[in-house]
């Protein structure tokens, strides 16, 4: 039998302001307000990572995304969640410093949370945690969009997807 890992985290209101300590579980099956942080992979040419969830993850499996992130641990800056995030599911060697672009109350599938979304730009070789990430490739935005409308992504990232290319001037991204 395996044993479900805690995972604390903060609890926030409808501001983002922090009001308590709990377990992610517990915040998603009750339906507390917490933060997530989420990173968009860009390679030099300004491609953007997609990647397929393995199977056997508890949340998502098998689906596709276009965003690395995961849940801020408490006292972590969604900056820090970002990063931190990037060094476990993509590797080690992955050093790259995420910047910030915006957050939004996400109504999410499964719970409701804060969303936090970086963009950086990968220039080291990416080598997933298979525990994580199942296969990856790089795209344009045109063919992401495609895929988006082709394959099951991540419900929550469709939004996220709209959100970011419709805040951004076309073109633009981290460098």
């Amino acid at each position: 039998m395996v044993i479900p890992r805690r995972e604390l985290i903060e609890r926030v209101d409808e501001q983002d302001r922090v009001v308590g300590v709990v377990d992610r579980a517990e915040a998603m099956s009750r339906h507390w307000l917490h933060r997530i942080a989420t990173t968009v992979c860009r390679d030099p040419e300004g491609r953007i990572l997609v990647h397929r969830r393995a199977n056997d993850v508890s949340r998502f499996p098998g689906q596709y995304h276009w965003l690395i992130g995961g849940g801020v641990g408490i006292g972590e800056t969604y900056e820090q969640a970002a990063a931190r995030e990037l060094g476990e599911e993509l590797g080690a060697a992955v050093s790259a410093a995420p910047r910030f672009l915006f957050k939004y109350l996400c109504h999410g599938e499964i719970s409701p949370y804060w969303l936090g979304l970086h963009e950086t730009v990968l220039t080291d070789q990416v080598i997933p945690d298979p525990a994580e990430i199942s296969w990856h490739t790089w795209l344009t935005e045109g063919e992401l969009q495609a895929e988006v409308r082709r394959r099951p992504f991540v419900s929550d990232g469709r939004d996220a997807l709209r959100r970011y290319l419709d805040r951004r001037p076309f073109g633009m991204f981290v460098r």
